[in-house]
């Protein structure tokens, strides 16, 4: 793992979201942490390290072009892209992309105060590197088994915790690196996105083994985003429940789903952030272990 390329003390707060599994929500969780910290007084920059789908990217893209059609100021980060240049990287194209990433993250921590990076969901070189970097990292996880199995093994007649898998084990070792390194120990906050609103037993059992897991990892673990049809709808305009949403907006009247999101998303925020970040203070970093 290239951590040792995230060693230099940055003034900014470094926000990585980030999970080895596709379809867990990132750019929908990234692209509202940035916003909300925009509206927040925040300068906050974003990056993209998924060449291939950069999803991040686009939603980014939609809201740009909505802005200008219903002439509103947003509120849009500054935004980058970090493409790969071949399909098959040899160890000297790794080490460049490396490079580009760590001087493209210390430039833009003399200039803003929040970096927000959304990972692809598959490991890699850039993937690693960024969860060195990150003084916050999200992982957003849908409520079930199968994306449990990104960090941690089940017994399959206990649903008991047996070990932690890949990822959480790159967490780790990202994490220990990093204190090594420059005293820092990220914080890791697990989101469970897709929570059903009534209790069920899978609901129960993945809440205990996460628990049980939260405990072993040492991150926290908190309710994410129910699954509400409305933060599909948002994505080809580039909007947020954290919008000032209206009829010209949206194109129709909110709803009462439209409220509840935006409470949803704002007690996700308070939970996940720090007060001193949503309250518009420049924050510092912490060299406590957690």
């Amino acid at each position: 793992m290239p951590a040792e390329q995230a060693t230099r003390a940055r003034s900014a707060r470094v926000i990585v979201v980030g999970n080895e599994k596709g379809g867990s929500g990132k750019s929908t969780v990234a692209m509202h942490i940035a916003i909300a910290l925009i509206k927040a007084g925040q300068r906050v920059a974003t990056i993209d390290l998924d060449t291939r789908q950069k999803s991040f990217t686009h939603y980014v893209e939609n809201r740009c072009t909505w802005a200008k059609h219903v002439a509103r100021d947003l509120g849009i980060p500054d935004h980058f892209c970090l493409d790969e240049k071949v399909s098959y990287p040899t160890a000297e194209d790794e080490v460049s992309r490396c490079k580009t990433l760590t001087d493209m993250v210390d430039a833009l921590a003399h200039t803003h105060g929040i970096i927000v990076i959304d990972t692809p969901g598959h490991d890699g070189y850039l993937m690693q590197l960024a969860h060195s970097m990150a003084d916050t990292l999200i992982t957003p996880l849908n409520d079930s088994f199968v994306d449990v199995d990104v960090l941690g093994t089940v017994d399959p007649e206990t649903f008991d915790v047996t070990g932690t898998s890949h990822y959480s084990q790159m967490v780790e070792e990202a994490r220990r690196q990093r204190y090594i390194l420059d005293g820092v120990t990220p914080d890791w906050v697990v989101l469970r996105n897709r929570l059903s609103t009534l209790g069920s037993r899978n609901k129960r059992l993945v809440g205990e083994g996460l628990q049980e897991l939260s405990q072993r990892l040492n991150f926290r673990c908190t309710e994410g985003l129910a699954e509400r049809v409305i933060f599909r709808e948002f994505y080809p305009r580039g909007l947020t429940a954290v919008d000032d949403l209206d009829e010209l907006m949206l194109g129709a009247r909110p709803t009462m789903s439209h409220v509840s999101a935006r409470l949803e998303m704002q007690n996700l925020l308070s939970t996940v952030m720090l007060g001193t970040m949503m309250s518009g203070e420049r924050v510092s970093h912490n060299r406590d272990a957690a």
